[in-house]
């Protein structure tokens, strides 16, 4: 008799919880319910990205704006598939690969992706801080140093509830590309034919700027983050739990993440695509075809498209560099901690996870250092690419398989149409890092 109660008053919590996660039922607003899609997708277009797309945009003009919408439905694929093992497992991708395939294989994907994301944090607080001497002045060095604390600072002290809706909100600073191509003159009827009718090359500097786009828009540290975020919700929301223990709380949350996902890389496509735009409608067209950084092609624009143009450039590369750079630090923190099975996540004090604050602090001080040392941003964003390019493919096939595996995703393994477009993202990656290698002998 006592059974049957406790039973009861179990049926009854779940039933209450169920009905309060169901989408009638809940009052929240679009902006409130994106969130890691939207923050994953947006980060994604980083200083370091902004620079390669300025490229691309500057050397071949129309001829890329394409990859944007190709790379679109790759993104969301593969994407939705790191969210959904995180929202229905309740542990992170290094969490779940740990209970399920070799420690040297986790051991050696985390690794490449601590080196590829400390090198892409140097590169993208070098780009803040040149982009904000360009708008105020001063040292660009002391600026680097600022933001890299000021970021540490953020991730540490601030508690992941209030910390969240701060990287969400950073997000709108990539309005900046949007805004840019507005105030430059485009022949829009021109872009639209060579965006639809692109004419492709075969020579190597082509296929190149092909391979960096691919590079820069599908990397691995999106997939730990989003994957990892998902979780933080889960753990930062009342009465939310893994999909795996709570079936019924599925419809709503997968709903949201396909919603989240889906916003967040189409949102990052499209400010991609106008940052290709606007280096192509000016630098290209002026015939400035060799950028290095971000901040240069900022300041290349200054005298072809006016002041207005040039701070709004300038302006965004800062935004989406606080945005970027505790993604990269704090993706590599969870790939770490997860596999050594240290206690993680942003939601935890700093004594309570110590060992996961310490790979955010050690990757946005050697970040920072990296400033201060000969290398060239642009030589080591390089071997940061091949590095992304060369570790997502494994990434990619254990993230499909472990996807498909009922002892790891329960029901709620991924769907025939999802599988076929994780599995197409991931032959196109594997087809880019064979194009990528072959380019260097040619």
């Amino acid at each position: 008799m006592r059974m049957s109660w406790v039973l009861f008053f179990t049926a009854m919590k779940r039933a209450t919880v169920s009905k309060h996660l169901t989408p009638q039922n809940n009052k929240k607003t679009l902006w409130a319910r994106l969130g890691p899609g939207l923050i994953t997708g947006a980060a994604d277009d980083d200083p370091s990205g902004i620079a390669t797309y300025s490229q691309v945009g500057a050397k071949f003009g129309y001829g890329v704006l394409w990859t944007a919408f190709f790379t679109f439905p790759l993104m969301v694929g593969i994407q939705v598939v790191s969210a959904r093992i995180g929202r229905v497992t309740g542990h992170g991708l290094a969490a779940n690969i740990r209970k399920t395939y070799p420690a040297w294989l986790l051991h050696g994907i985390v690794l490449l992706l601590l080196v590829a994301n400390t090198i892409n944090i140097a590169a993208d607080i070098g780009a803040m801080g040149a982009a904000l001497q360009l708008l105020i002045g001063g040292s660009a060095h002391w600026y680097a140093i600022a933001f890299g604390i000021a970021s540490l600072l953020l991730q540490i002290f601030i508690p992941f509830p209030r910390y969240a809706p701060i990287l969400k909100a950073l997000t709108l600073a990539l309005l900046a590309y949007v805004a840019t191509v507005f105030v430059v003159k485009v022949p829009w009827g021109e872009v639209l034919y060579q965006t639809v009718m692109p004419s492709f090359s075969l020579k190597s500097e082509y296929i190149v700027a092909i391979v960096a786009v691919f590079g820069t828009t599908i990397s691995p540290y999106l997939f730990f983050w989003q994957a990892s975020q998902e979780v933080e919700e889960q753990r930062a929301a009342d009465g939310e739990e893994p999909l795996i223990s709570a079936p019924e709380q599925a419809r709503a949350q997968l709903r949201r993440i396909k919603i989240d996902t889906y916003i967040g890389m189409g949102f990052s496509n499209i400010v991609a695509f106008f940052i290709m735009l606007t280096a192509a409608v000016t630098l290209h067209l002026h015939g400035i075809t060799e950028i290095e950084t971000s901040a240069q092609a900022a300041q290349a624009l200054r005298p072809l498209a006016g002041d207005f143009a040039f701070m709004l450039f300038s302006a965004g590369i800062v935004g989406t560099g606080l945005l970027a750079v505790p993604v990269l630090a704090g993706s590599a923190a969870y790939a770490v901690a997860e596999s050594f099975q240290w206690r993680i996540g942003l939601g935890l004090k700093l004594l309570q996870a110590r060992g996961f604050y310490a790979i955010v602090s050690v990757a946005t001080i050697l970040g920072v250092a990296l400033n201060f040392t000969p290398i060239r941003p642009i030589k080591a964003l390089f071997w940061s690419s091949v590095i992304n390019g060369v570790v997502a493919v494994p990434i990619m096939v254990v993230m499909m398989l472990m996807a498909m595996r009922t002892d790891i995703m329960g029901p709620f393994v991924i769907t025939r149409r999802l599988r076929i477009l994780g599995w197409l993202a991931t032959a196109i990656m594997a087809v880019v890092v064979l194009a990528m290698f072959a380019t260097w002998g040619l």
